[in-house]
C-alpha cells in the first residue's frame, strides 16, 4: 500500500500471471479482428483446395 493506503501491487502464482497475459493478448487479436470481414465455410473451402 502506497502512503495513502491504496493497494499497488499484488502477489499471484507464476502461471497465473502467465495465463492472464495470454488472455489478454487474445482479447488484444480479437479487438484487432474485429473489423475484418467474414467469409464463408465454402468460401474457406476454396482457399484451401
Amino acid at each position: 500500500m502506497d502512503e495513502s493506503g491504496n493497494k499497488v501491487a499484488v502477489m499471484l502464482p507464476i502461471r497465473e500471471y502467465e495465463h492472464l497475459r495470454e488472455d489478454l493478448h487474445d482479447l488484444a487479436m480479437v479487438a484487432e479482428w474485429r473489423d475484418e470481414g467474414t467469409i464463408s465455410l465454402a468460401g474457406l473451402k476454396k482457399r484451401v483446395m
